[in-house]
């Protein structure tokens, strides 16, 4: 059985919670992502995210500026996270049950990758 490290992402694109949207945007179309991690600001902190979704509804539909919107007023943290040793049955169901697209896996407090549906669609079978 495959495992969560087996099928994850492992170059993950991070961004600072202090970030503007617009620098998210600019990250997000450089690298071909939609979604980026937003790192701890120190070790007791959890782990963000901020997804094109976001920039989208809470951005450019209520009109504001995205020069001005910082990741962290428009980010999800904190996170359900998965275990690298996690089969990927199990993911695909918490995923499901959570309603998530994508997942960050850590292992003891350091981040490892990131698996997508996509991932577990398209590495799993």
């Amino acid at each position: 059985m495959a495992k969560a490290r087996d099928i994850m992402t492992t170059e993950v694109v991070t961004v600072k919670a202090s970030a503007t949207a617009a620098e998210v945007v600019t990250l997000m179309k450089e690298k071909g992502v939609r979604a980026l991690i937003v790192d701890r600001r120190d070790d007791g902190d959890a782990y963000g995210i901020v997804t094109q979704r976001d920039v989208v509804y809470s951005v450019m539909a209520e009109r504001r500026d995205p020069t001005e919107v910082k990741v962290h007023e428009i980010m999800t943290k904190p996170l359900v996270v998965v275990n690298p040793d996690l089969d990927v049955v199990y993911v695909a169901r918490l995923m499901a049950q959570k309603g998530l697209s994508r997942a960050p896996v850590i292992y003891g407090q350091k981040l490892q990758g990131v698996i997508s549906v996509t991932d577990i669609i398209t590495k799993a079978m």
